[in-house]
């Protein structure tokens, strides 16, 4: 018998899941996100009790909320809130990485760097920004150009999170 009659004839004799899965319906308020945000070398946050997670997709901003459709999202440099019971917000700026929505209000934030918001120096931001500019106006080589426009983006995406230009 050849692999794909093979498949088929399974395919056909075996149940159908759906009528074992259960529907989804929409995030209520005592829904709790379970969350972990971690880095390559280390766990930087876990918690049972998170409300919301705001966090800047490669698609857009997006918030995520309990019983949230499962979902791979890239990100994109930007902030990851964090909002717990009580209304208690952390932020994390991160360069990139993985938001990864679980069945049964899991998420798993997998980041290349995330540092708290509030350690990062606005005139320190600003110097770097205006040193990747130079290159990227300058006659540097092109690999040269291509590293300064991803600091660019990164510390432009910085100054928008702390609200200074």
């Amino acid at each position: 018998m050849s692999a794909l009659r093979l498949l088929s004839s399974a395919a056909r004799r075996a149940p159908r899941a759906s009528s074992t899965l259960g529907r989804r319906g929409y995030a209520e308020v005592s829904d709790k996100i379970k969350l972990s945000l971690v880095l390559p070398h280390q766990s930087i946050f876990t918690s049972t009790d998170v409300v919301q997670v705001n966090l800047s997709a490669a698609t857009g901003d997006m918030g995520i909320l309990a019983n949230h459709v499962p979902s791979i999202e890239p990100l994109r440099p930007g902030v990851v809130e964090v909002i717990e019971s009580g209304n208690v917000s952390k932020k994390w700026f991160v360069s990139g990485g993985f938001a990864n929505v679980h069945p049964n209000n899991k998420l798993t934030i997998n980041a290349v760097e995330a540092v708290p918001l509030e350690e990062f120096s606005p005139e320190a931001i600003r110097a770097n920004l205006q040193e990747a500019q130079k290159v990227l106006g300058g006659s540097a080589s092109e690999q040269d150009k291509a590293e300064a426009r991803i600091e660019a983006d990164v510390y432009e995406a910085l100054q928008h999170a702390l609200g200074s230009k």
